[in-house]
């Protein structure tokens, strides 16, 4: 195709891609592109094709997904066949695989058949990903997802930081990115407390937000009533409802369709276009508790998720809009030690009906189950388990662990299998719709390059130009340099020469420039972020050339 050779040398560029790769299929050749592009990519996190296809006939129609069917994706990460999400989100966002917990940095250990070794020193180097590529084409961009935001997938498509588990570095990071929407859970990351994941660092990132002219929403109906241009919803302290469960339980949030058409809508006005990237998180938490009403209830919200994407899609005929899972969890199937020799006489309502009984997920149910377990049968009934058996309100009573029995009984019921409560190495579906939509089997680090081409920039290039080693570069000006520790929350590098110190503080946009012989302190401000991986800081080519 007429760009085979160019995006073949994008591909050979990145460090940590496959000797040999096959270039995915495109429909429209990039000089047919319109301008402006916009992208929407959407990840149903820890599905897999089986759980698509149950909920398919649990739904009883056909998925908006199915319509955009276009292909396949491999998953697995530089280290292992089955990856975990912070490296399989790198991947999708910045054309790099890593390694298990890393997120947007290059990993330190590479075995996986046919990948290329790294530098040693390039290990944890932050990479630029395809939202801040958008955002430095002057894209208006977007953050969703139905757990915090700071989880490891929204993350690899927004931040830098060696552990998936640094939210606060994750928080800050995103704050500073000057996101224009971001919507989901991960309120607690924003300030100071003494809950698990609040703010170590003493930043106030509320006020952070106010100060930057976010309008911050907390309710369904304070988002879709703000008429601003900037939003910031925080709906929960840490992760949002299951989709199944939100009416009875939190019903002032809102569904991940909702957050999925006010954020287009609201970053449609950019004149340059826009990037938006959207996840149904709790599909893989469902996933891992083998809760088969938790999987279908956000696996059928994504869905609909997906439809508020293509319907726009359709009518504006310049976004790519791709939809996929990151990997595969608890190798679900419709059929188990109960069907194995009578499978092909069991109907479909065999499978079905016992789950249709159910009106919460195990999560919802077990949120009304009493401490003394008095109303356990009033709970069962919740996930479908009516009638119990005198054994299974036995055990329901007995065990320590009332969810995994119910989630059991449960699967058992509809003839529902699982191999695991943990992830999954196969290839899934890959769904993708618009202009240079991706056909035929791929592998994650193909979709940022494609995304990245279609918005028309090389992801190579924006690192070079975004993650500058910063010691290096301030030496390289006749600069002494220091990483400053005495504060371990907020590290800080410090270059300085003759009267003038420069200090860039980490995961912030900013950096202040002080002159003793002037008496003067300013402080810059840049569309970039600075990151510490733990050993260097990296920065903007602009922090760099800002300093003379």
């Amino acid at each position: 195709m007429k760009y085979a050779k160019k995006w073949a040398s994008l591909l050979l560029a990145s460090a940590v891609t496959l000797s040999a790769v096959s270039i995915p299929q495109q429909d429209v050749q990039a000089a047919e592109v319109k301008k402006p592009t916009n992208v929407i990519m959407l990840v149903m996190d820890g599905s897999s094709n089986n759980a698509v296809t149950l909920s398919r006939w649990y739904k009883g129609e056909s998925l908006a997904m199915d319509e955009i069917l276009s292909g396949a994706m491999r998953t697995y990460s530089a280290e292992s066949a089955i990856t975990d999400s912070a490296p399989a989100a790198t991947a999708l966002a910045t054309g790099h695989k890593s390694n298990d917990k890393y997120v947007g940095v290059l990993p330190s250990e590479i075995n996986s058949p046919g990948l290329a070794q790294i530098d040693k020193k390039d290990a944890f180097r932050p990479v630029a990903n395809v939202l801040e590529g958008a955002k430095q084409q002057g894209k208006a961009t977007g953050l969703i997802s139905t757990s915090e935001i700071q989880h490891a997938t929204p993350a690899g498509f927004s931040a830098h930081a060696n552990n998936r588990s640094q939210y606060g570095d994750i928080a800050e990071q995103q704050v500073y990115q000057n996101i224009d929407v971001v919507l989901g859970g991960g309120l607690e990351s924003l300030t100071p407390g003494t809950s698990k994941n609040a703010r170590k660092d003493g930043e106030d990132l509320i006020k952070v937000l106010k100060d930057n002219q976010y309008d911050l929403v907390h309710t369904r109906d304070e988002l879709l009533n703000s008429p601003s241009s900037k939003i910031w919803g925080s709906f929960a302290p840490s992760a949002l409802a299951y989709d199944l469960d939100r009416a009875k339980t939190r019903e002032s949030e809102p569904t991940l369709a909702e957050m999925t058409n006010k954020a287009i809508n609201t970053l449609k006005k950019d004149k340059d276009g826009f990037f938006l990237f959207v996840e149904g998180s709790k599909v893989d938490w469902a996933a891992h508790a083998n809760d088969t009403i938790g999987i279908i209830s956000d696996i059928l919200s994504f869905d609909d998720a997906v439809k508020e994407a293509v319907d726009f899609a359709k009518d504006d005929g310049n976004t790519l809009v791709i939809a996929v899972t990151d990997h595969g969890n608890s190798g679900i199937t419709m059929g188990n030690a109960n069907t194995t020799s009578t499978y092909s006489s069991i109907p479909v309502s065999a499978y079905i009906d016992p789950l249709k009984k159910a009106s919460m997920t195990v999560e919802g149910a077990l949120s009304q189950l009493k401490e003394d377990r008095s109303n356990i049968v009033e709970v069962a009934t919740l996930y479908g388990l009516d009638p119990l058996t005198k054994d299974e309100l036995s055990t329901l009573k007995s065990v320590k662990d009332v969810g995994s029995e119910m989630v059991k009984m449960l699967a058992n019921r509809a003839n529902i299998g699982y191999t695991t409560g943990g992830h999954t190495g196969e290839d899934v579906f890959l769904y993708s719709f618009g202009p240079s939509k991706l056909t035929g089997l791929v592998e994650n680090t193909d979709l940022a390059h494609s995304m990245a081409q279609f918005m028309g920039f090389d992801l190579k290039s924006l690192t070079d130009d975004l993650y500058v080693p910063a010691t290096k570069a301030f030496t390289e000006k006749g600069f002494t340099t220091k990483i400053d520790l005495s504060d371990k929350e907020n590290p800080t590098f410090v270059a300085q020469k003759a009267d003038v110190t420069v200090k860039i503080p980490v995961n912030k946009n900013t950096m202040i420039y002080e002159q003793t012989s002037t008496n003067t302190e300013k402080t810059h401000t840049f569309n970039t972020i600075n990151v510490y991986n733990g050993s260097e800081f990296y920065v903007s080519k602009k922090v760099i050339d800002a300093v003379k």
